[in-house]
């Protein structure tokens, strides 16, 4: 399982150009499921975000978590994060997760980010219009296999 997770003061997913979700702070994740991913990926990754330190404490050093500042998730899957570009120009997406089982490790892993931290999402397989307003900007990837 690979997430990017990006620190916002806003964000919004459109679908059809109207507004399906928004958050007014909090972090934006995007995530991607591989074969072999399991409950225990799931758990990792969500124990990671609700508790990264990526929020200024009260001398501007990053020293807080969401738990700490408050805030919600903005959960989007993105098949595209497990691109491989080694060759050619057209990436290639094989280690993606085929849909029906990405979608169901999917459902699963916004429920559990959603018993932390209020996770609202898009919608799994929709074109989607993502609007982040970024908040430093903080960018951070974690990917389940390097534990």
């Amino acid at each position: 399982m690979k997430v990017v997770i990006q620190r916002s003061k806003y964000s919004n997913v459109k679908i059809n150009g109207q507004i399906y979700n928004e958050i007014p702070k909090g972090l934006v994740v995007f995530s991607c499921f591989t074969e072999g991913d399991t409950l225990d990926d799931i758990s990792y990754i969500v124990k990671k975000i609700t508790n990264l330190r990526i929020f200024d404490d009260e001398k501007g050093i990053m020293n807080k978590s969401i738990l700490d500042k408050g805030g919600m998730i903005l959960s989007i899957s993105q098949f595209t994060l497990y691109a491989d570009t080694k060759k050619g120009n057209r990436p290639s997406y094989i280690k993606a997760l085929n849909g029906e089982e990405a979608q169901k490790l999917y459902t699963l892993f916004n429920e559990e980010l959603n018993k932390i931290v209020p996770t609202v999402s898009g919608i799994f397989g929709a074109d989607m219009e993502i609007n982040i307003q970024n908040d430093g900007p903080i960018t951070i990837i974690i990917d389940s296999k390097n534990k």
